[in-house]
């Protein structure tokens, strides 16, 4: 499990994440903890390899993400595309949400984790 996921090396950088999330982020958070959504567990502050996905459920190797104003800066989008591709390549499977659909959609970002999550167990056998 550590070869991958949730390294021993990375586990200052999740802390540290997890003891500053962005407003958007614990506002998701809320509502994907306690398995709040079809039952589904997630994890916040989840590394694969070096890096870390804000939130992550292990049982469909679905990762979502909430992007905030630091992945519209210069090279930023580049790196998020070079860092999911990698994700991807390992199974991990994407979501990804702005900061602005979350406080002005947020239900229907919430719907869509549903769907997905829905989506995933019909195709990933338990």
């Amino acid at each position: 499990m550590t070869e991958l996921y949730n390294k021993t090396s990375e586990k200052e950088k999740r802390q540290f994440l997890r003891n500053n999330m962005p407003p958007a982020e614990k506002i998701v958070w809320e509502k994907l903890r306690r398995q709040q959504i079809e039952g589904c567990k997630f994890r916040r502050q989840y590394s694969i390899d070096v890096f870390v996905v804000d939130f992550y459920s292990p049982e469909l190797k679905l990762a979502i993400e909430i992007d905030g104003d630091s992945h519209f800066q210069n090279g930023a989008q580049a790196y998020d595309y070079e860092r999911q591709s990698f994700l991807e390549s390992k199974g991990t499977r994407f979501l990804r949400f702005t900061n602005q659909q979350v406080y002005q959609e947020l239900e229907g970002v919430i719907t869509i984790i549903a769907q997905t999550v829905c989506q995933l167990r019909k195709i990933t056998p338990l």
